[in-house]
């Protein structure tokens, strides 16, 4: 029977192989564009446009406080740079392990003050809160999930009105592409089954059409999607004689949210407004 995957094994490996590549820097820059869009739409009213000269980044320090839930977060990357700006965050992970490896970066980062760490599965993360919070992050989580679709809903229920869920998966139709360049017929013939060999690979890819029919149907409007690697891993030439990093992350930025880049995204980033 599928479970949910628990990080505690391989989470110094999943820190090295995830966060510390090329792969994870492009999901990072790709996504953060997003974020600020996100900390901009629930500000709303009384979001502050600095002088021109002031960066975005110090635009945003000027907003209100959020409540943040950072669901199945790991190692919590994104959701620091957020509590950077002043927010509040939740971190909420199945790993004893990953929020250890989390909080030694929280701190050594000054921004303890700024989280509270619960350990327990996203499924009832509702336990530990005390109320609906303005901004869910979801992100790569579902693959690894026996039941995604489940655990989304829930977390759904765990946003206030007006407040944003903003989710990340690995996507079917990229995973379906990748083997479809490779060759692996016979593979997708299978109904592509998880090879237990490649531990970080995800469990399995998630259909987008579900994801997005999950957020309309517990109540939400989505505001944006994005492709995250829309064409990076498909590359047969890495040679970065050719081209530098720098380069491929500006194509990546420039195709990420124009079809049909978007839909061919290894990860998708959805996000969506909770209706009042």
């Amino acid at each position: 029977m599928k479970q949910d995957r628990n990080f505690d094994d391989l989470a110094h490996k999943f820190a090295a192989s995830i966060y510390g590549t090329a792969k994870g820097e492009i999901r990072q820059t790709v996504v953060w564009q997003d974020i600020e869009l996100i900390l901009k739409e629930l500000a709303g009213d009384n979001y502050q446009q600095l002088p021109h000269q002031e960066t975005a980044h110090q635009e945003l320090k000027t907003q209100p406080t959020f409540s943040v839930l950072d669901a199945g977060g790991g190692l919590a990357q994104l959701s620091q740079k957020i509590a950077a700006l002043g927010h509040n965050v939740n971190l909420c992970d199945l790993s004893s392990e990953m929020l250890s490896l989390a909080k030694q970066d929280i701190t050594a980062n000054n921004l303890l003050e700024r989280y509270r760490f619960i350990h327990s599965p996203v499924q009832h993360v509702s336990e530990h809160l005390n109320q609906p919070v303005d901004l869910v992050l979801f992100h790569a989580v579902m693959e690894w999930l026996a039941e995604p679709i489940a655990a989304l809903t829930s977390l759904c229920e765990q946003v206030k009105p007006g407040g944003i869920i903003s989710v990340m998966f690995y996507n079917y139709n990229g995973l379906l592409f990748k083997n479809l360049i490779c060759g692996n017929l016979k593979h997708i013939e299978q109904g592509m089954p998880h090879r237990k060999r490649f531990k970080l690979q995800p469990q399995q890819g998630i259909k987008p059409e579900l994801v997005y029919q999950c957020l309309q149907q517990a109540g939400f409007e989505i505001i944006g999607k994005t492709g995250v690697r829309t064409f990076h891993d498909y590359m047969q030439n890495h040679d970065m004689g050719h081209f530098s990093f720098d380069e491929i992350v500006a194509m990546e930025q420039k195709l990420c949210r124009q079809e049909p880049f978007l839909s061919l995204g290894r990860y998708i980033h959805v996000y969506a407004k909770k209706k009042s």
